[in-house]
């Protein structure tokens, strides 16, 4: 990890699958995520994707990019253009600052409308000896 590095795209499609279950996933029952008409009624050309969808989506692209071992301290993001079935949400992130094993990573998802989602993410990985640091603790253990 150094400030610089760019992590490779990530392309996912956006189906009706993915808003609609992911919309239910995060107990999120707008209809205007899973009724077409209803979102069309609303001024929408189709349903859309919720931020709680986005938000999980980023948080992958990370932990993809950066092990199964990482840990998402922060995740801090704002919607732009919505995620309609049909497009294609392009991830791309930048390492924009490195403290020990912590990074901040700038993140957009761009989609034919423009950009999705933009933002930063502040994750912590372990060292080589699959250990956190000292201070990371073990949450929840012996509960």
């Amino acid at each position: 990890m150094k400030p610089g590095e760019e992590l490779p795209p990530l392309s996912i499609p956006v189906t009706r699958t993915l808003i609609v279950s992911g919309a239910v996933a995060s107990r999120d029952y707008q209809d205007v995520h899973h009724d077409a008409e209803a979102a069309r009624a609303k001024g929408s050309p189709d349903l859309f994707m919720n931020i709680l969808t986005t938000n999980g989506l980023v948080g992958r692209y990370i932990t993809d990019h950066f092990g199964p071992r990482a840990r998402l301290r922060k995740v801090a993001i704002r919607l732009g253009a919505p995620n309609h079935p049909g497009d294609t949400l392009v991830l791309t992130g930048t390492v924009t600052g490195v403290d020990g094993g912590t990074a901040q990573v700038r993140v957009v998802g761009a989609n034919g409308l423009g950009h999705h989602v933009t933002g930063t993410v502040t994750v912590t990985v372990p060292a080589d000896d699959g250990h956190l640091p000292a201070d990371e603790g073990h949450e929840g253990e012996g509960a």
